[in-house]
């Protein structure tokens, strides 16, 4: 499954179609308006420019086109620990039909 940026400068290739979504409520996820799925980093093959964005306790890298400003991901700031969070509102919507979407409690929607 391969999801890109408004501009397309950004591409992000999935190993396949996640089993459920997350529309984290967290301040800063909610402005994003968000829709993560949760990859191991190795399965996730990301190209293009990314400008990051850290805050708050500073654990991890919100990152977005150079270009267009989109949300494509974000990443643990360590590097090699958890999984990556993959923005799905840059995909097909319907690629995502019938996939089991949560909130940021991981309660069903």
């Amino acid at each position: 499954m391969d999801i890109h940026c408004h501009c397309r400068k950004v591409s992000i290739r999935l190993p396949g179609q996640p089993l459920k979504l997350n529309r984290c409520t967290c301040s800063i996820c909610r402005r994003y308006g968000a829709l993560w799925s949760y990859y191991p980093p190795e399965s996730v093959l990301i190209s293009g420019a990314t400008d990051t964005y850290i805050w708050g306790d500073k654990m991890i890298a919100f990152h977005r086109c150079q270009c267009c400003g989109v949300l494509t991901h974000w990443m643990h700031i360590d590097g090699d620990i958890g999984d990556i969070g993959v923005n799905l509102q840059n995909s097909d919507p319907a690629l995502l039909d019938g996939i089991a979407e949560y909130d940021g409690h991981m309660k069903a929607i």
